[in-house]
């Protein structure tokens, strides 16, 4: 996701610049994803993936803004646990994945956010706060990229969820690695596995914009979702003596 160096001052063009500014209409969108889910229930896991449990996905809150964090190990990450949320959600993903060739169609229909990597990208964050403040989920891989095991997640995070209020709610993936593939005829494939765990929120605290404090943030929410991984795939996060829990709290 995009990096965040927020500014203290509420009156900075930098802060003015992250604004909610744009007027986010999920209805629009509703007819189109729910065929969309349907598409990937009916032909996407018969044809090039294969999809296990989906466990506890009414952790999800039913109504409300909320953030979905999941850890991301392969390309069709996204898509496995939009398909099994109970309610349509906003990914974010790399600027240039509509270019895919074939596969950029479904990126482009669903209205994702596209996001610049590894610079500030106010446009993804005024459509990411614009998405909140309708009321409705975005889903975010805090690590900003695919990976077998957790890595540093990006600040972005805490940033997003402390300014929009949003309870966040750990996701964990398994098994997807290797997909899309053609999958008829096949027994030796490996299904796709979700897992929502119980969401959380951030305590409000002084001084939350200074990067170490967000930094401590993101880290607490990483190993929330760490708890719920194999041993292998927790990555930076696999110390789990180490995590605390100072500036979050039960949801």
């Amino acid at each position: 996701m995009a990096k965040v160096n927020p500014d203290p001052s509420e009156t900075s063009p930098a802060f003015q610049a992250t604004k909610p500014r744009l007027i986010y209409d999920h209805k629009r969108l509703e007819r189109r994803r729910n065929f969309l889910r349907w598409l990937i229930h009916q032909a996407g896991y018969r044809l090039v993936a294969r999809l296990g449990s989906a466990v506890d996905v009414n952790n999800l809150p039913a109504t409300g803004s909320a953030i979905v964090i999941f850890n991301h190990i392969g390309f069709i990450d996204p898509i496995v646990v939009l398909s099994v949320l109970p309610r349509n959600a906003v990914p974010f993903a790399r600027h240039d994945v509509s270019r895919i060739p074939g596969w950029g169609i479904f990126p482009r229909l669903w209205g994702v956010i596209p996001v610049r990597r590894d610079e500030v990208d106010r446009g993804a964050l005024r459509k990411a706060f614009s998405v909140l403040e309708a009321g409705e989920v975005l889903m975010v891989a805090p690590e900003g990229t695919r990976h077998s095991s957790l890595q540093r997640a990006k600040t972005g995070l805490a940033y997003l969820a402390l300014k929009s209020g949003a309870p966040i709610v750990p996701v964990a993936v398994e098994g997807t690695e290797g997909y899309p593939t053609l999958i008829i005829g096949r027994n030796d494939l490996v299904p796709a596995t979700v897992r929502v765990g119980r969401p959380f929120r951030f305590k409000p605290l002084e001084g939350w914009r200074d990067h170490d404090r967000l930094r401590m943030m993101t880290d607490e929410a990483m190993y929330v979702l760490a708890r719920m991984l194999p041993a292998e795939r927790r990555g930076v996060y696999s110390d789990l003596s180490r995590a605390t829990t100072d500036t979050i709290e039960m949801w």
